[in-house]
Order: structure tokens, then sequence, then C-alpha cells
């Protein structure tokens, strides 16, 4: 069911926006060679403990996972697209890690992710992430009140293509609000002009994800996390977002970003 948000309910969620960019900001930080996975998502449930929040993650079982996820913070490095389960692995120079976190304040969630590389970067990753920036960049430009969600999909697609990559769409944007996800599916590729109309107090994720060599992706053994299916790395960037009169609102603005 899609839900239209009050101004006042759409100001509710601001602080949860806040704590969610203030945890990407921090674990991003603190990401650095020879840092355990582990530990970034230790200092995630620290803050999440500290505030008072409560992770959308910990308990999340959907029908993709293998398992309950057990871990507040989802850490995907270099071929890992989405849905990095944490575990025993410390970063190594140049690795390419994209960090994705939920989490609930006062009842409503906010969702956002970044990407970043460790170390010395290669060209290529850099690239990468600015390209995916950029399609969030057109996504969120393009969620005007009365445009459609295909509007959305198309913009995101089109910076994708333009950059010689091809778009996996099983995975992308969705509803936010009470729950972490919710109606509409938003894809990173489609047609514009298609779809559900865009209405001021609709809230929702947008959220490219790319891989350089492929569109087609696999389940580790771990259960949990996608890796691309060639090996290629992957990037992802995402916000929350209202839509009000005035146009999109960004919920998990991350200061300097």
């Amino acid at each position: 069911m899609i839900e239209l948000r009050t101004a006042a309910e759409i100001e509710e969620m601001q602080p949860a926006g806040a704590f969610v960019a203030s945890v990407l900001t921090a674990t991003a930080a603190a990401a650095d060679v020879g840092v355990n996975l582990l530990d970034l998502d230790r200092l995630a449930h620290d803050m999440i403990r500290s505030s008072g929040a409560d992770s959308c993650y910990i308990d999340y079982h959907p029908s993709f996972g293998a398992s309950p996820f057990g871990k507040v913070l989802c850490t995907s490095v270099n071929d890992a697209a989405l849905h990095g389960l944490p575990h025993d692995y410390k970063l190594r120079d140049g690795d390419l890690l994209s960090l994705d976190f939920a989490a609930k304040v006062n009842g409503w969630v906010a969702d956002s992710a970044l990407s970043l590389v460790v170390g010395t970067p290669r060209d290529e990753d850099l690239k990468l992430i600015e390209t995916c920036e950029r399609a969030l960049a057109a996504g969120i430009a393009a969620a005007q009140p009365g445009n459609k969600v295909g509007d959305i999909s198309a913009a995101i697609g089109d910076i994708a293509q333009a950059a010689g990559l091809s778009v996996n769409t099983d995975f992308g944007g969705h509803g936010v609000g009470r729950v972490m996800h919710g109606d509409p599916h938003i894809p990173n590729n489609g047609r514009a002009g298609r779809g559900m109309r865009l209405r001021p107090g609709l809230v929702f994720a947008i959220e490219p994800w790319l891989m350089l060599g492929t569109d087609e992706i696999y389940t580790d053994k771990d259960g949990w996390t996608l890796r691309s299916a060639d090996g290629s790395r992957a990037a992802h960037a995402e916000h929350t977002i209202a839509v009000t009169d005035d146009g999109p609102v960004v919920l998990t603005e991350r200061a300097g970003s």
C-alpha cells in the first residue's frame, strides 16, 4: 500500500534521516586499510544504542535472505553489489566499499548508501562511483510532483547507459515510512512517462547501483551478499527523499555531500 505523508509527518522523519546520514558519515570516515568490516558494523551498532534508534537490518529476513541478517550495516566490497553481510575481513588498499544503512527513529525509517575507495583509488572505480552519484542526482531531480515513477527510472538509466553500463532492475528504489521497504518499487531503468504519478507526500528511497561489466548477479554462500556474475566491481548510492509541492527534499543529506 502506498501512503502519502503530511507535511508534519515529513518533518517528523527528519531525525531519522539525519541519524542515518551521521552513521554513514562516521563509518565512511572509519573505513581505512586494515579496518575490519565487523568493526564498521560495531561502530554503527554503538551509534544505534547510544541514540535510542532501532536497526532495520538485524532481524530482517525477507524471502531473498537465507536467514535474519544479524548485522546493522551492509558492507559490500569490490564485486559485492548489494546486501554485503559484514564478516571477518580487513579492508585492503584499493578496495571499493559500499555502505548501506537504514534505521528507525521515533517510529520513522530512513535509508541511505554511499560508496568509497579505501586507500589508493583506481580511476575506473572513481568513475563508477561518480556515475552512480550522478544517476542518483538525476533520479532525485526527476522526483517532481506530477512526474511519473518512470521518469525517475529513465533518468537513472540514461546516466548509466551513457557511461556504457548495463542496469539490473531486480533491486531498486522503494517506499520508506514506518517500514524500510514498501511501495512503490522504483527500477533503475525504465521509460519516462510510465508508472504511478508522483504526488506530494510520497516518501521513498532512490538507489542506483551499477556494476562495471555486467547486469547479472548471484548470491554469495553467506546467503545475503549479491555479487556481480563476472567479478566486476560495483558501486551503490542512495537517499531517502520526500516529494513536496516545491519538489524533492532529501531527508538523508550528509554534510558536505
